[in-house]
């Protein structure tokens, strides 16, 4: 199984039980008739410039199977809408906080537990822009409302130049506080993003349909995502999967017609390793990038973070479950119809997955690791850090790598400075337990993905984000060509990402 490319029949019945323990939906009574699938909202870029509001308040929403939920969301919609530009536009963005003032507003004396709910920003997750000023800066802080001053909401801004060479292809946008990451995007609070490209005029992509698929995960107590007390408050919570925001939706397809499925796993916790029954998965892209001739696939692993673009076309007409693992996310009908077979396309415009070895100036090698009650007594007892090349020094023995301390995020501390102009290879271990996948995040820059586990792929993969299996590596290459400032490399568990499972880098001239 190459987890960076997708999954064969016998791997994906092997893994899949391992990769969802714990976080497998059982078949609940139904409210009410399954949902037809709906995309989200689109709002597209106008003489070089998209220009929207996105609004964040608490929103009553009745999910049909489920309820009524009240939940964190974008405009008071299911999901956020979908941010369609081109390579040279500017993305023009008002943000609107209409939630109430956080519970807990006195400063943490430990910034590596979950908090501050109500405050939000903006992360582009898989652009390539930059990481300072008003555009991807996950480090800005969008407060909510203070009614002590006559407010009922706070407004902010930001403005995010796409380069004119832009990778065409599927990226995603969430609020990315530290501290309240894994709590916001388990109440909905996500959207797509379509940069339009060269794959975009494939002949055979062209004529087939474009459809979002961002797969949710809500963690729903009485109708409501529960604030984090403790360490195991959202491990205990059902988790309640939804497609663009519906639950168990049914997508209508014509016999013989192709589709291009834009997957997203929205998920802040689980790994999902989706398959349609009856049917193969033609993949075109991963995390945004193109692949440069399509790959059939019996299904396609997506760990938190991950897109896949998939074509897929319909077979004989019936009902087919869209899975993940033993968790139904939708169901596909097939209807019969009169029209032509569609053609799937061959031969794709992706960039070369190569960077010569001989590139490579430096080597880091990072390590993944948890340890359960590394501190007794507390709400949150468990320590998720990174060490290994660069880790955050402890906080009582700057040396002691066996204090829990050590490796914890830590704003103030710089793990890494990376410079422009330079290449450099990562091995990423994860020697955690209990934890089975680490999905490792690089903001601003793609990255080769050349070995899982010590064996190099046959074909590289440009990736943004990409699970570590327990006991596993995995090698990358990555060049620094532009774009200066502070961004973050963390797990995308976001668990662990709000409770320190993350560093510091810097891109410097």
């Amino acid at each position: 199984m190459d987890p960076s490319r997708g999954i064969n029949r016998r791997a994906l019945l092997a893994a899949a039980p391992a990769l969802v323990a714990g976080a497998l939906q059982a078949p609940r009574a139904s409210a009410s008739a399954a949902p037809q699938f709906s995309p989200p909202p689109v709002i597209g870029s106008a003489d070089g410039v998209l220009s929207t509001t996105l609004r964040v308040a608490f929103a009553r929403r009745t999910l049909a199977g489920v309820g009524d939920v009240d939940l964190r969301l974008y405009n008071g919609e299911a999901i956020g809408p979908t941010l369609r530009v081109r390579p040279g536009d500017l993305l023009d963005i008002e943000h609107i906080n209409e939630l109430p003032p956080n519970p807990d507003q006195a400063t943490h004396s430990d910034h590596n537990v979950p908090h501050r709910f109500n405050t939000v920003n903006l992360h582009t997750h898989g652009l390539h822009v930059s990481p300072s000023g008003e555009a991807d800066n996950v480090f800005r802080e969008f407060a909510p409302y203070d009614p002590a001053n006559g407010q009922t909401a706070t407004s902010y801004r930001s403005r995010i130049e796409i380069p004119s060479g832009h990778e065409g292809g599927t990226y995603w946008y969430h609020s990315h506080v530290h501290g309240s990451t894994a709590v916001q995007l388990s109440g909905g609070l996500l959207g797509a993003i379509v940069v339009e490209g060269a794959i975009d005029r494939v002949p055979e992509i062209a004529a087939a349909s474009d459809v979002v698929m961002a797969i949710g995960e809500l963690k729903l107590s009485d109708g409501q995502v529960p604030d984090l007390h403790a360490e195991d408050d959202l491990d205990a919570v059902e988790s309640t999967y939804v497609v663009n925001g519906l639950f168990r939706p049914v997508v209508q397809v014509r016999e013989g017609e192709v589709q291009r499925w834009r997957l997203i796993n929205a998920s802040a916790f689980t790994v999902l390793p989706i398959r349609v029954e009856g049917h193969a998965l033609h993949q075109i892209a991963v995390d945004g990038i193109a692949l440069t001739r399509t790959v059939e696939l019996d299904g396609v692993t997506l760990a938190m973070g991950n897109r896949s673009d998939v074509m897929i076309r319909a077979q004989r007409p019936g009902d087919y479950r869209i899975m993940a693992g033993d968790i139904l996310l939708a169901t596909m009908t097939v209807r019969s119809g009169s029209g032509a077979r569609m053609e799937l396309p061959t031969d794709l415009p992706g960039p070369t997955p190569y960077i010569d070895p001989g590139a490579v100036t430096r080597r880091r090698s990072l390590t993944f690791h948890s340890d359960r009650n590394a501190f007794p007594g507390r709400p949150f007892p468990h320590a998720f850090r990174i060490t290994g090349d660069g880790a955050t020094p402890a906080t009582r023995d700057l040396a002691d790598p066996t204090d829990p301390t050590y490796g914890r995020f830590d704003p103030e501390h710089v793990n890494h400075t990376l410079r422009l102009g330079d290449t450099e290879e990562w091995t990423l271990l994860n020697n955690s337990n209990g934890h089975p996948v680490h999905p490792f995040h690089l903001h601003t820059n793609h990255f080769l993905v050349t070995a899982v586990d010590g064996r190099a792929l046959g074909t590289p993969v440009w990736q943004d984000t990409i699970g570590i299996r327990r006991g596993g590596s995995v090698t990358l290459r990555v060049r620094f060509e532009d774009f200066t400032g502070r961004a973050l490399v963390h797990c995308h568990q976001l668990q662990h990402e709000d409770q320190g499972m993350m560093q510091l880098v810097e891109y410097v001239e």
